[in-house]
């Protein structure tokens, strides 16, 4: 497959020939229980993800909420226009709302990109959609001109791909071609494809789509780690002609996760005449932009930020991935690395982590080694850093650069959720004593502050400072929560080493998980705020309130509703008339949901579960058209 240079290519001199990297750190790995981000820390993410040169950044699904909509188009005006910037790219539904709030978020960025999909597996079309063949293919011939009409960069995927028709995605991806789309995009939304069976399928789109051989249209592939195959199915869809791969960093993302960056992008780095030899590549040229020795600083920021622990065994990026215990391998290594290495720990960023400031350092000190870990603060952000610098190396003698991470995470996930601070803490534990511990809160409001202390015993100093606090939080709100998960690891070694603690917490009544992250030389301490930072995250927003998730969306997200009306029937129908939903929900009772968009059009009624379609007539509204009986 030849592709031909895009705009982008030519403009930031990128081999057009390469396979591009698609990050989905920001939508995708967002999605993942508990991890959660705000929009300073996606700010950070972003310009670490630019500094690592990914091609594109899907930096959110605009839609969701206002907060994801603001912080996907700061990253657009900043990141977007950097030197040498990725591309700036958004999610959007096949709605036309979708689209036009995704246009409006990513438009300030230099290259944008509106990433648009619709269902394409029979299970999905029925049950989710509610659609015919015929209408998804419309719909998408809809929706991908409209797109195209606002940006040059139009992406579309078809959601499930693995378990759709081959004969009906090969249609529904010309059709897409034919309205505009620039890169079509093949995503095993579950995780169920086997390695032979993903290379088949991109093979076929291939030969079966137009644009993709005369390098018009980029192929691309997007995969869940289900299986444990996510990687596998990415490297063979490369070999079947696949240019483009959507990965985030640590493989997170929705259950199992997605494809890991890291691991596709070292697969081709190490294994990179292999695949130059299968693509018609010069071996000696790279298969992707990304600057490999930046890989481990970019994990471990997103694994801090996301609240993320990374397991040790992980490949390439896992604590234990270049560790050797058996004896023989360690003589083999002593020996020549090559007997047991088949990559240099440098070349992930991976070296030493030798000792870079100290209690005598000085704020430019400071400031120039957090740009060299991706970390730009202004100058209120550099003294709030620095008073916590000080405050480290007051307590630990030698301060190293993941110290200094840790600190510089904490601070970024803690800036502006400190609506209860904790100001003291005091525990007694030992042997042959029952644990007990005391704390003071304050919170602090709009009214003023308030202070609280108070004291409990526990099976252990942690218990009895979670059990404190949560008579102290008791004061402030009647929401409650739950641990469900506490973990300590330490960031470096020696005694003086600070621990980090991570907690994952639920919310009585709410199934969305809460992610608390702290560093500190006091385990218990570290404890304390991770579990108030958690808590501090979940008090920030409405108590059962959530984003709007692009695939599991409810009627009225998904259309758009504004207009509600129950009428009395005799029987169970439920119809999907255009644009328009109508269910049943109570015996006797219709419930109609319209959507509000202006060009909605009636495309006939259709009945589900065993009832029939009754007459229909159509009623107009100023920004909506009602379909009823």
């Amino acid at each position: 497959v030849r592709v031909k240079a895009t705009k982008h290519d030519l403009a930031t001199g990128r081999d057009p020939g390469r396979v591009r990297v698609f990050d989905t750190t920001l939508r995708d790995g967002e999605q993942s229980p508990g991890a959660t981000l705000t929009a300073e820390e996606k700010m950070v993410i972003a310009r670490q993800l630019a500094k690592l040169g990914v091609d594109v950044i899907e930096a959110g699904f605009p839609i969701a909420s206002e907060g994801d909509f603001q912080a996907v188009r700061a990253i657009a005006a900043v990141v977007g226009n950097r030197e040498d910037p990725p591309i700036i790219c958004g999610l959007a539904r096949a709605l036309r709302k979708d689209i036009d709030r995704c246009w409006e978020a990513i438009r300030p960025a230099a290259f944008p990109r509106i990433h648009c999909f619709a269902a394409s597996s029979d299970v999905h079309m029925e049950h989710k959609l509610r659609k015919t063949r015929e209408e998804v293919l419309e719909m998408t011939r809809v929706m991908v001109s409209y797109a195209r009409s606002l940006c040059e960069d139009v992406e579309f995927s078809a959601e499930d791909a693995s378990r759709s028709d081959p004969e009906f995605l090969h249609t529904l991806f010309n059709v897409a071609v034919q309205a505009g789309a620039t890169t079509l995009n093949v995503p095993d939304t579950v995780g169920y494809a086997t390695p032979q069976e993903f290379g088949a399928l991109v093979r076929g789109i291939r030969e079966n789509v137009a644009g993709i051989e005369s390098g018009d249209v980029i192929l691309s592939v997007h995969g869940h780690d289900d299986l444990g195959m996510a990687v596998a199915n990415f490297m063979s869809a490369v070999e079947n002609g696949a240019r483009q791969v959507e990965c985030t960093i640590n493989g997170i993302g929705e259950r199992a996760g997605n494809a890991a960056l890291e691991e596709l992008v070292m697969a081709m780095h190490v294994r990179k005449q292999y695949y130059c030899n299968v693509m018609g590549r010069d071996a000696t040229k790279e298969l992707t932009n990304i600057n490999t020795t930046d890989i481990f600083q970019t994990s471990r920021m997103v694994s801090k930020l996301t609240g993320m622990m990374v397991q040790p065994n992980k490949a390439i990026v896992g604590a234990n991935a270049f560790a050797h215990e058996s004896g023989i391998h360690q003589d083999g290594v002593l020996k020549n690395r090559l007997t047991y290495e088949i990559m240099d720990a440098k070349s992930i960023g991976l070296a030493e982590n030798s000792i870079v400031l100290g209690k005598h350092s000085g704020r430019h000190a400071l400031r120039s080694r957090l740009s060299e870990m991706g970390f730009e603060l202004n100058e209120d952000e550099l003294n709030r850093a620095f008073i916590r610098f000080k405050e480290l190396a007051d307590k630990k003698k030698e301060i190293t650069s993941w110290d200094i991470q840790s600190l510089i995470s904490e601070e970024v996930r803690t800036a502006g959720f400190d609506t209860i601070q904790l100001e003291t803490l005091q525990v007694q534990c030992g042997q042959g004593i029952i644990p007990s511990a005391i704390i003071v809160l304050r919170s602090t409001t709009n009214n003023g502050s308030v202070t609280v202390a108070e004291s409990a015993m526990g099976t252990g100093p942690v218990d009895a400072v979670y059990k404190a606090m949560n008579l102290g939080l008791s004061k402030f709100t009647d929401r409650s929560f739950k641990l469900i998960e506490y973990q300590v690891n330490s960031v470096t070694r020696g005694i003086d080493a600070m621990g980090e603690v991570s907690v994952r917490m639920l919310e009585t009544g709410d199934s969305r998980e809460l992610v608390g992250l702290s560093a500190d030389t006091d385990i218990v301490v570290a404890s304390a705020k991770a579990y108030l930072n958690a808590i501090n995250r979940a008090l920030s927003t409405e108590q059962g309130k959530r984003p709007i998730h692009p695939q599991k969306s409810s009627l009225s997200a998904v259309f758009g509703s504004r207009f509600y009306r129950e009428i009395s029937v005799p029987r169970t129908v439920i119809l999907n008339i255009g644009c328009i939903t109508i269910g049943m929900l109570t015996r006797g009772s219709l419930f109609v949901v319209c959507g509000h968009e202006k060009d909605s059009s009636f495309n006939g009624g259709r009945s589900y579960g065993g009832g029939q379609t009754a007459p229909i007539r159509r009623i107009e509204f100023p920004h909506a058209m009602a379909m009823c009986r």
